[in-house]
């Protein structure tokens, strides 16, 4: 037995009933959702199971040890509060480890290698003059590929979309750990998530935490049957296999997999084609294949998405990886650095010329590559260090078109659930409390007011509401902002914040 796994526990309470534990773990349950909300619920509470309580502790369990340190280190004391409400006298909460239980359906797996713990990426990086190259020699540079299952080919893997080449920070940390655990269980008796799907706005790193799992799965076992597909891609085989008349022998390709991993599933249209892949999705997920999703929006906002596929997405886990802050950007500028100078090792950029590209280019990571590729090669051409006027002169445009820098819904929605202590789950579902729809209204007016997004739109960023919705929330915080100077000042708090 492992030493982190605990063996099956009774339901049994400190009475001995058996169906007590179960019963009160199921209200506690329910509290939790609506007290963290669902986003954060479905994430981390999800696989959470009620074991026993002896009068004192509540033991519950989780499948994987990543999931027992994230509720250890991030929500003990929430989740102790909410066992109170129904195991009167408890005084702690103990999370264990679920011994894995059965034996695996899975094809058989050869390992590539003995399969170690994956390295944590999370180092800072040594300052500008001194960098050191974060891939290890140990490992091998992966060449450029595509994954295949019984002769259907998917999508070109990029070789440099590697965790080792992934830069970690606050905004994308869940991702990441997500997918690392995904690519570190999946192959084992005990899988992580799944399904794990990931969104985020373009250019944030969805696409390389997928194709980095499939690299790293490939690695650890070279025969696992991994396939990455763009939505577009997989609509494209599936048309060719109607023509065919071969749909049969399309589905049937799937039947092998250990790892589907699908990007960009908001560009999955058809209804022949959507159905195909529900049923796909479907079948995999019953056999206990995993499924790894990545989408420009959360489950819950992809209207195309049946009720079943939209509940099935957010079984596992969903994170998002939100707008890069000041530290992630530097962060990821100095990689690209260091990248370019496996290249040519005389390439460096002062700390100003850093520190310019990260204040300025502030939409996306592929943003800030593409400023790093342009310096680069224009230090290959000089041969001269990079001055803080040559840099700006260089990416001009690209400072140009980021001023003033364009504020998405997705920031004000950040904002208005950290400043009112609201989920963003809430302030997405369909809650009548005034302590959601207040924010909710707020959110509604600065989107109008700081975006140039339709009324429509708004309202489908809020939930899918419709624009009278939206229409009637601007109306009433313009009609108390009008008679409120508190309300006025709290607004332009919010301004500076976004804006920020």
């Amino acid at each position: 037995m492992s030493n982190n796994a605990v063996p099956a526990v009774s339901n049994a309470g400190s009475n001995g009933d058996v169906t007590g534990t179960a019963g009160k773990g199921a209200k506690v349950r329910a509290t939790l959702r609506a007290r963290l909300g669902e986003d954060i619920y479905t994430s981390w509470f999800n696989a959470l199971e009620f074991d026993d309580f002896d009068g004192k502790t509540v033991k519950v369990s989780v499948p994987v040890v990543f999931l027992r340190k994230w509720i250890q280190s991030h929500y003990l004391d929430e989740l102790l509060a909410c066992c109170r409400f129904e195991f009167k006298t408890a005084e702690n909460v103990e999370v264990l480890v679920r011994q894995p239980g059965g034996s695996s359906s899975r094809p058989a797996i050869v390992p590539a290698e003995p399969v170690k713990p994956m390295r944590e990426a999370t180092a800072e990086l040594r300052p500008m003059g001194g960098f050191e190259p974060v891939r290890p020699a140990a490992i091998p540079r992966p060449v450029a590929g595509r994954t295949s299952v019984d002769g259907f080919e998917g999508s070109p893997l990029d070789p440099h979309h590697t965790f080792e080449n992934f830069v970690v920070g606050a905004p994308n940390r869940m991702a990441y750990a997500g997918a690392m655990q995904v690519a570190e269980t999946v192959l084992t008796d005990s899988p992580a998530f799944n399904p794990l799907y990931l969104y985020s706005s373009v250019g944030m790193g969805k696409t390389h935490l997928l194709q980095a799992v499939a690299w790293e799965v490939k690695r650890r076992a070279q025969n696992a049957q991994v396939l990455y597909l763009t939505a577009e891609r997989f609509r494209y085989q599936f048309v060719e296999a109607l023509r065919a008349q071969d749909a049969v022998s399309f589905k049937e390709k799937f039947r092998s997999i250990n790892l589907l991993l699908i990007d960009d599933l908001e560009f999955m249209q058809g209804e022949k084609t959507e159905q195909e892949f529900d049923h796909i999705i479907n079948a995999l997920l019953d056999g206990g294949r995993q499924i790894v999703v990545a989408s420009a929006r959360h489950p819950a906002q992809i209207d195309r998405l049946n009720e079943r596929m939209r509940s099935r997405l957010q079984r596992g886990l969903v994170a998002e990886i939100g707008s890069f802050d000041y530290e992630l950007r530097m962060r990821v500028v100095e990689q690209r650095v260091v990248e370019k100078r496996s290249i040519d090792p005389t390439f460096e950029l002062s700390r100003d010329v850093v520190e310019i590209l990260a204040s300025r280019l502030t939409e996306s990571g592929r943003e800030l590559e593409g400023a790093v590729n342009r310096l680069f090669l224009t230090w290959q051409h000089m041969h001269a260090p990079i001055t803080l006027d040559i840099a700006e002169n260089v990416v001009r445009d690209l400072f140009q078109g980021v001023e003033p820098r364009r504020i998405k819904i997705e920031d004000i929605l950040r904002i208005i659930s950290r400043h009112f202590g609201v989920s963003k789950g809430d302030l997405l579902s369909q809650r009548r409390h005034r302590s959601v729809v207040w924010p909710r209204q707020i959110g509604m007016y600065l989107a109008k007011q700081m975006t140039h997004r339709s009324l429509p739109e708004i309202g489908r960023r809020f939930g899918g509401r419709d624009h009278t919705t939206v229409l009637h929330a601007i109306r009433k915080i313009e009609g108390v902002i009008a008679g409120d100077a508190g309300l006025r000042d709290e607004i332009d708090e919010l301004k500076k914040m976004i804006g920020h």
